[in-house]
């Protein structure tokens, strides 16, 4: 990839994850606009990214522009940026609920967008991203917005934007999800006599354990569980209570929820 410039509208805590990401790479200069000026003081004090005055500074000087900014601020970010883009520049947005129709129609329709979905790992470089173009945004555009997010986990391309709904629930809802459990396997060993500290330590641990052995691919999760179950084993047990609560049932009814919400703030 050539000496790519990129610009980031609102740099909050995912801009910041990203641009920490994308800080080490050699072939990148940042730009960052921010209406609040300590914000934007923050960032340029940690990372090599150059201040912008206006939207229109940084559309003049970056190629690829990424809206991280609250959904309700969109429209208003757009209208501010609209004159200054040009069929040159790549719109990649973080924001919930706005569909890439809509950003395309608030710029006029001259501009490549791709719908962005990363989650809050990402502060830790171990985020999932999913990303789905706009019919304006080409091959080459989703492979360059891979690039970019990968500084800050792994990535997904969905064809099909109503799926960014499904995503929304299972990775960008799903860090809440994951740390109830961890805190409610660290109670049971709190309950079970071990301190508050070690038990979030074996619950996380655990957790982070068996997500690299599920994305290592060698196995299924289904073939995790047999292999780690002894027949009236401790596992076993446990395994028995979660089927009788049907905790497979609650959390498919959960991601349903949130993906349900999701197509209701959809913009």
């Amino acid at each position: 990839m050539n000496r790519l410039h990129t610009g980031f509208i609102g740099t909050g805590r995912i801009a910041r994850a990203l641009i920490a990401g994308l800080a080490a790479k050699e072939n990148m200069r940042l730009y960052g606009f921010d209406t609040l000026p300590a914000a934007i003081e923050s960032i340029t004090a940690a990372y090599p990214v150059e201040a912008c005055s206006s939207v229109e500074t940084l559309a003049g000087k970056a190629g690829v522009i990424v809206l991280s900014v609250k959904p309700y601020q969109i429209e208003g970010v757009l209208a501010g940026l609209k004159p200054f883009l040009t069929d040159r520049h790549l719109l990649l947005s973080v924001a919930a609920g706005i569909s890439s129709e809509f950003i395309s129609r608030h710029t006029g329709n001259k501009v490549k967008v791709i719908r962005v979905m990363p989650n809050t790992p990402a502060f830790a470089g171990e985020g999932m991203t999913a990303l789905c173009r706009g019919t304006a945004a080409t091959d080459g555009d989703i492979v360059l917005a891979e690039e970019l997010f990968r500084a800050i986990g792994r990535t997904v391309v969905l064809d099909d934007e109503r799926l960014m709904d499904a995503a929304t629930a299972v990775s960008g809802s799903g860090p809440a999800y994951m740390f109830h459990i961890i805190a409610s396997l660290a109670e049971g060993g709190v309950q079970w006599g071990l301190s508050r500290e070690d038990a979030l330590l074996l619950s996380a641990q655990t957790m982070l354990g068996a997500a690299k052995m599920v994305l290592s691919g060698s196995k299924s999760p289904e073939e995790l569980i047999s292999d780690v179950t002894t027949p009236g084993g401790t596992t076993e047990a446990g395994l028995k209570v979660m089927q009788e609560r049907n905790i497979r049932e609650i959390l498919v009814d959960t991601v349903a929820a949130a993906a349900t919400r999701s197509r209701e703030l959809m913009k």
